[in-house]
C-alpha cells in the first residue's frame, strides 16, 4: 500500500469514542479531588475587554477517564510523560461481559476468552457493563458505579502478566475489585452484601478467597512494578464496538511529573 492509498484507506476508518464525558459534575474516585473550573479572563471583560476567554483548571488525575500511570502505585516507575506513545496505542481487544456480571461479581480469564479471542500483547479493554451507571448517564448511580462493580477474580493479575497484555481498561470505577480497596472499610453494609453473595456462590468468605496481604489493590500493586497499567472509567460508545478486535489509541497528557492523566480513548475500525 503506497502513501496516496493509506491515506485513502484511513480517511474511510470508523473512530469510536470510549471516553466518558468531562465535567465539574464527573465524580473523581472516592477521596480524590474534583475537577474545578472557573474563567481567569472573559472576551467582553473587565479591563476594556481582553479579547478571549482564558479558564483555570484544578483537578485530581483521577476524575472521568484516565490512565493510571506506574508511579501512581510504584515510585521507581516511569511517569505518564516518559512512556513512549507506543506502548499506548496497537492492536487490541473489547470484551463485553456485561451480560456475565452483575453487582459485587467476579470475572476471570475465561470470562473475558468465551466472547472475545485475547492474544498476547493485546490491549485489553473490559465492559463490565457499568458504565451504564455513570454520572452521564439516564441511570446513572454513583454508589453502585464505584462500590458494586464487579472485579477480578483470583489469579486473573496474573493471566494478565502471562498474556503480557499492553494495558488494560475498565468501564467502572476501578480495575480492582471495590471489596479489595479501602471501599471495603468506608461501605461496610455494603461489603457485608459482598460477602454474602460470595459465600452464596463459592462457599468462601472474601478473606478467604482473597488474602488481602496478596489481594490489595492487587490489579495496581502487582502489575504496576511489571509495566502493565490501566485505565479507568472508560465509556462513549464502549458498546459499539462489543465483542471485536479493534485498533486502540489511548492519549494521556506527556506529563513528565505525571503519576496518572485525564486521557482520551479511542478504537479504530476499517472501512464497512
Amino acid at each position: 500500500m503506497n502513501t496516496k492509498q493509506f491515506l485513502q484507506f484511513m480517511d474511510k476508518v470508523r473512530v469510536y469514542d470510549l471516553t466518558q464525558p468531562l465535567s465539574i459534575h464527573t465524580p473523581p474516585w472516592p477521596s480524590y479531588m474534583p475537577l474545578g473550573i472557573q474563567y481567569f479572563k472573559r472576551i467582553a471583560g473587565a479591563h476594556m475587554g481582553q479579547g478571549a476567554n482564558g479558564q483555570i483548571i484544578t483537578t485530581s488525575n483521577h476524575v472521568g477517564t484516565h490512565m493510571d500511570g506506574e508511579i501512581h502505585f510504584h515510585a521507581s516507575g516511569r511517569s505518564i510523560g516518559h512512556v513512549p506513545i507506543e506502548e499506548w496505542i496497537g492492536p487490541g481487544v473489547v470484551a463485553d461481559i456485561s451480560k456475565d456480571v452483575g453487582d459485587y461479581d467476579l470475572y476471570f480469564p475465561e470470562t473475558i476468552t468465551k466472547n472475545v479471542e485475547v492474544k498476547k500483547g493485546d490491549i485489553l479493554i473490559i465492559n463490565t457493563g457499568y458504565h451504564r451507571y455513570a454520572w452521564d448517564q439516564k441511570q446513572s448511580d454513583e454508589l453502585r458505579y464505584f462500590v458494586k462493580h464487579p472485579g477480578p477474580g483470583p489469579g486473573f493479575h496474573q493471566w494478565a502478566l502471562d498474556m503480557k497484555l499492553k494495558w488494560i481498561g475498565v468501564d467502572c470505577g476501578s480495575a480492582d475489585h471495590p471489596m479489595n480497596t479501602i471501599i471495603r472499610n468506608w461501605h461496610p453494609a455494603r461489603f457485608a452484601e459482598a460477602e454474602k453473595k460470595l459465600k452464596a456462590k463459592y462457599g468462601k468468605g472474601w478473606d478467604a478467597m482473597f488474602p488481602p496481604d496478596e489481594y490489595y489493590q492487587v490489579m495496581h500493586l502487582k502489575l504496576f512494578p511489571k509495566k502493565l497499567v490501566h485505565a479507568e472509567n472508560l465509556g462513549g460508545e464502549i458498546d459499539k464496538v462489543s465483542n471485536q478486535r479493534v485498533w486502540i489509541g489511548c492519549f494521556p497528557l506527556r506529563g513528565i511529573e505525571m503519576e496518572s492523566a485525564m486521557c482520551r480513548i479511542v478504537a479504530l475500525l476499517p472501512p464497512k
